[in-house]
């Protein structure tokens, strides 16, 4: 999508930028001749040199300047906004993960809370024109209702990580509130695509299939996710950069948003199985496991208000960006 009304004289700070999401949010925005400073710790949560292999493609462009640094390092943040003049910040930094939230909840609390209150911080002494951030659908818990609306009650999470995401809302609300920082919260939902994380299941599962090792179907099968495709969520993402001037000001006297952003259709799992062993071309080993703790049965995000605001519009049908995954993975990624 090419960016028509993106101010490309502006300079933007993102976070978590050797990340899924951050690297191709930056080649999109760099590709418009904006200046992005990538910022990202690098952490081993999963494999570093899938980090770095999205770090060489960044460091292609001239406009691009990256600092290894961690959000909780607040004098070093400061810094980056002082030196580099930072006009709009989209924070996708975090710790991710559900159920590794389980195993290492300080790892959570650090990144996601300690972390996120800097980069609030930094916006608000700093006076940016808009803080976009990463929040996630997990906030929804064990909601029944569908499909999932910015509207529901989001006080009953079901995982830690959720818990520091649904805090993270609630912290941009309080600095919108009192010091008048734009803020738009972004609840993604299960994004997937080439140069994607290690730990998603569509991930794993191409892996094992390959390898001809089982993969773990929780629930029996019987899940559904509202899976959506990188490059709509990049679209989702510049469009409201795009737009922000014109949504603060519908929003001056709170300037806070809320977004869900992912494709509005739910997929069954065993579909989504299905969709990766056509595209590797074997039939995947099943191993059948019950619902895990922090794990939830069904998301799937209403997205009006994402329509009705810059026209979202997603229109990646599944099998073909599990497929565009697959031919990565098996050209780009593995050895």
């Amino acid at each position: 999508m090419e960016l028509k009304n993106i101010d490309n004289k502006k300079v933007y700070l993102i976070t978590g930028a050797a990340g899924f999401i951050g690297m191709h949010l930056s080649i999109r925005l760099l590709k418009a001749g904006c200046t992005v400073v990538g910022l990202d710790n690098i952490n081993d949560y999963y494999d570093v040199n899938l980090k770095h292999s999205r770090l060489s493609i960044l460091r292609d462009y001239g406009n691009f300047i990256f600092h290894k640094a961690d959000l909780t390092d607040k004098n070093y943040l400061e810094n980056i906004f002082k030196e580099q003049k930072i006009n709009i910040v989209v924070n996708l930094a975090a710790q991710a993960g559900v159920r590794y939230s389980i195993e290492n909840p300080d790892a959570y609390i650090q990144s996601n809370i300690v972390g996120f209150a800097n980069i609030l911080e930094m916006c608000r002494h700093y006076k940016v024109d808009h803080l976009l951030y990463a929040s996630s659908s997990s906030v929804y818990g064990a909601n029944k209702k569908i499909p999932f609306s910015i509207e529901d009650q989001v006080d009953n999470p079901v995982s830690l990580y959720a818990a520091t995401k649904k805090s993270n809302e609630l912290m941009a609300h309080t600095y919108s509130h009192l010091y008048k920082v734009p803020t738009t919260g972004l609840r993604f939902f299960t994004v997937y695509g080439p140069y994607g994380r290690p730990d998603m299941a569509y991930f794993s599962f191409t892996k094992a299939i390959m390898e001809d090792k089982p993969i773990k179907v929780f629930n029996n099968g019987d899940m559904y996710r509202d899976f959506t495709y990188i490059d709509d969520i990049v679209d989702g993402i510049t469009k409201l950069v795009e737009n922000s001037k014109a949504l603060d000001e519908n929003t001056k006297d709170l300037p806070y948003k809320i977004y869900n952003i992912g494709n509005n259709k739910p997929e069954k799992l065993m579909d989504f199985i299905n969709a990766i062993e056509q595209a590797v071309g074997k039939e995947a080993i099943k191993e059948y496991h019950p619902m895990q703790p922090g794990d939830v049965y069904q998301t799937y995000a209403d997205v009006d208000n994402l329509i009705e605001d810059i026209g979202f519009q997603p229109d990646t049908p599944l099998q073909r960006g599990i497929a565009d995954f697959v031919s990565w993975y098996l050209t780009g990624f593995k050895k």
